[in-house]
């Protein structure tokens, strides 16, 4: 039996560029091309379907949801409260990035998940 391929994840990647790429544009911080470089990531280890590259995926993208968390805390009083300014923040990426961190870490341990399995 073939396997297929995750839709969902190749999705969420391809937005995840397109989002990177807006952030770039509209704020000029090159802390969009984190999520450029992380969809590109997901699109990746989501067509390889791997194990292994899930986990560390995972774990990789908890250290730097982390480390923007922090950035993005630091910059909070300069913050000016519109929607496209909060999505290109790395505060809101941060968080994106380390909620993403789990559940990759869980989607590479769950037999459910990455295997198919016959009934």
């Amino acid at each position: 039996m073939k396997k297929t391929k995750n839709i969902i994840g190749i999705i969420l990647g391809i937005g995840l560029v397109i989002l990177g790429i807006l952030s770039i544009c509209r704020n000029g911080l090159t802390v969009g091309l984190i999520p450029v470089i992380i969809g590109i990531g997901l699109i990746i280890i989501t067509w390889t379907n791997n194990r292994v590259g899930m986990v560390i995926f995972g774990h990789i993208c908890i250290v730097v949801g982390a480390y923007l968390i922090t950035f993005g805390i630091y910059l909070l009083p300069q913050c000016k409260p519109t929607f496209l300014y909060i999505i290109g923040m790395p505060l809101f990426w941060g968080i994106f990035c380390l909620f993403g961190g789990i559940c990759a870490i869980f989607h590479g341990m769950c037999n459910c998940v990455r295997n198919f399995r016959k009934k």
